[in-house]
């Protein structure tokens, strides 16, 4: 072949060196990927998304203050550790608890008498994660203090990664053609555990591009919103051939 085989790896989401990306005009070229590394630092509680944060009162309403979260990869447990922490630096009782049902995947509040919950925090509250209401709930209103959230919580929304490249395209994606040239389920493994996916069978897709020094490769999710690393280093290696 006129133009050999060529592995390509962008680190932080260029092309290495300054020396442009030549292909020849009359030819065909394809690309897959070859492996992805990185470390699990997605949060699924963001302070810009807003999904972070509630009102609590511990006197029936009279006075409110407020709980948010810092933006990381928290389970039901952590978020409630969180809560007992922030209660303790107001001065106030661990008398909000958060815990899980895992027989019907629902989030439980336990309230003590005279204490409230407001996650009626317009754009910013924690109920979207937890699958409570947008309302305020009382010691009164449930049964001994005790309710689960009337949906099933939605901890992790990401359910599939897809690597994207502007230099190809030819997949689909519900329906709709983008340039992701490759996607995998969201990691089992833990927050800081390693993210490697080296796939058994290349995919190649059509290089759309000629001529390029710089190749914006990125992530998001399985409804095209970004995946946020918070700055972990993303390796990818691709295989570029002529077809």
């Amino acid at each position: 072949m006129g133009f050999p085989s060529s592995f390509l790896e962008t680190i932080a989401k260029s092309l290495p060196g300054s020396t442009p990306l030549q292909l020849k005009e009359s030819k065909t070229y394809e690309m897959a990927l070859v492996n992805l590394k990185t470390n699990n630092s997605i949060p699924n509680i963001h302070m810009h998304t807003g999904n972070n944060s509630f009102r609590y009162s511990p006197d029936d309403g009279a006075n409110w203050f407020s709980i948010a979260l810092s933006t990381g990869s928290y389970d039901i447990e952590d978020i409630n550790n969180e809560i007992q922490r922030q209660l303790r630096l107001n001065k106030h009782k661990t008398k909000i608890i958060i815990d899980a049902n895992r027989a019907t995947l629902r989030a439980t509040l336990t309230l003590a008498r005279l204490y409230q919950v407001d996650f009626n925090v317009v754009n910013y509250s924690i109920n979207t994660v937890l699958g409570f209401k947008w309302q305020i709930y009382t010691f009164g209103m449930i049964t001994n203090g005790y309710t689960e959230g009337e949906h099933i919580v939605n901890i992790i929304r990401i359910n599939s990664i897809l690597v994207n490249s502007d230099i190809n395209h030819g997949s689909y994606v519900n329906g709709t053609q983008q340039s992701s040239i490759y996607s995998f389920f969201f990691p089992a493994d833990g927050p800081g555990m390693k993210i490697i996916q080296t796939p058994k069978n290349l995919v190649y897709l059509p290089v759309i591009l000629r001529t390029s020094n710089r190749m914006q490769t990125y992530l998001n999710d399985q409804d095209g919103r970004h995946i946020d690393l918070r700055g972990e280093h993303l390796t990818i290696r691709f295989h570029l051939r002529e077809v």
